[in-house]
């Protein structure tokens, strides 16, 4: 396309369309395949764009260059013109390093966000992991601090309970026994163990029931009382050891008479050893915990209500420990987050479109006389909106906010005050001084250059 017959026209032609010469290969270098994956895409980030940039501007350069004699201010132009070449050189390079600065800071980023999920995500597993052991630290610092003895409680209760099962397994074969003689048929164990062991729970908590009435019949003082309670004590203490201890010491004689081959037990014996034993159970139980224990679940069956301190709250329990410091610190995470957002955003944005704007300014400097963006950009916010951008080309290339253009200095100058200049009379001048009426214009306003 270049060839030309005249040698002279062949040489215009190559000087005027020199972008031709190298343009596809430029093209073909920094968009070509059938290379390593990696290369391929490092050369379409890293040339790709500057390459578009450097021959569109060759272009607009050669349009320029044409119309330099045609244009004003020609010495401005040329100058404007090797700027725009210096902007578009720096926004090259500025590419090339925002493009690595890009994914240093990425880099970073990305570590920094994964250091909070695995601290976040810690704090969660370490949350429900040791949940139990925080209801159970809450559980007893709220049993310490209670003024309920919720320990003795649990203990006589507990106690009750293995009690009780001791009894039920003592005097199933006799309950057994008795009940099929009186019906006649054969029952089975399991069948009696439940209501069995029912039957004992509640004997042996009226038990410590009658024995708690009996302490406080003593500490009122009150004789009537102390009597009434003290027989029905005595029948207590008679039923316990003719149905239940009585038959625990039967199911031990086998083993005292292991060790004593003449061994051998009356009733009265008998009758004394389960006494003994009632009374020593009862004993241990009650100055260890029962005392305490047993007036508090009287207190509960009674209705009578607890005495858990009027006014005092009680503590909360709270499986995740959340406080003012650690709502702060994830505050200012998150606005970690959304300000390293903005800037990888501004790092990633910035540096191809800097380049655009470069080339741009080739095409407004040839067609416009001026450069439609001021480089280099600071933020997104400075390019954000069409409308500042068009604002600011109006305000640098002489246009109002309106749109209207700004007046001529031939205008400003009629608008300008008229000032009267008087000429001075002489004694020749037979005629009055005459006003010399003439527009007020700058002394110092230079001449229009072209």
């Amino acid at each position: 396309m270049l060839s030309s017959n005249d040698p002279y026209v062949g040489a215009i032609l190559s000087i005027v369309l020199f972008p031709m010469l190298f343009q596809d290969a430029v093209m073909r270098f920094a968009f070509s395949g059938g290379e390593a994956t990696w290369l391929l895409v490092a050369k379409r980030t890293f040339l790709l764009l500057p390459a578009g940039a450097f021959i569109v501007a060759c272009w607009a350069s050669v349009a320029s260059i044409l119309s330099i004699p045609i244009r004003n201010n020609r010495h401005e132009f040329v100058t404007a013109l090797f700027v725009t070449w210096w902007d578009l050189g720096k926004s090259i390079l500025s590419f090339w390093g925002g493009m690595f600065r890009f994914v240093f800071e990425f880099a970073v980023a990305l570590l920094g966000i994964v250091r909070l999920l695995a601290m976040g995500t810690w704090s969660i597993v370490s949350d429900i992991l040791l949940m139990p052991a925080t209801i159970l630290r809450h559980l007893a610092q709220s049993v310490v601090r209670s003024p309920v003895p919720w320990i003795a409680v649990s203990l006589t209760l507990t106690w009750c309970v293995v009690e009780t099962t001791i009894f039920t397994y003592v005097m199933s074969p006799v309950v057994i026994d008795t009940f099929s003689n009186i019906t006649g048929e054969s029952l089975r164990e399991s069948f009696i163990r439940a209501p069995l062991f029912l039957f004992l729970f509640f004997v042996v908590m009226g038990s410590y029931a009658v024995l708690s009435t009996f302490v406080d019949a003593i500490r009122s003082r009150k004789v009537e009382s102390i009597i009434g309670i003290a027989v029905i004590e005595a029948v207590a203490l008679s039923v316990e050891v003719v149905f239940l201890y009585r038959e625990f010491v039967d199911s031990l004689v086998p083993w005292f008479a292991q060790y004593s081959p003449d061994f051998d037990l009356n009733i009265v014996s008998t009758l004394a050893i389960s006494a003994f034993a009632w009374f020593g159970v009862r004993s241990l139980s009650w100055f260890l915990f029962a005392s305490h224990g047993t007036p508090t679940i009287m207190a509960v069956i009674q209705g009578r209500g607890l005495d858990t301190g009027a006014g005092q709250a009680a503590p909360r329990i709270q499986m995740v420990q959340v406080s003012n410091a650690w709502w702060s610190r994830t505050r200012d995470e998150a606005a970690w987050i959304s300000e390293r957002g903005e800037q990888l955003l501004d790092r990633m944005l910035l540096p191809p479109l800097q380049l655009l704007a470069a080339a741009f300014n080739f095409c407004a400097l040839c067609v416009l006389n001026k450069h439609l963006f001021s480089l280099p950009f600071e933020s997104l916010e400075s390019i954000r909106y069409s409308e500042k951008l068009i604002r600011d080309f109006k305000k640098r290339s002489g246009f109002q906010a309106t749109g209207e253009p700004a007046p001529s200095r031939a205008r400003k100058r009629a608008e300008q005050p008229r000032v009267s200049v008087r000429r001075p009379q002489t004694e020749f001048d037979e005629s009055p001084a005459e006003a010399v009426v003439a527009p007020a214009t700058d002394v110092f306003e230079d001449a229009p250059t072209r």
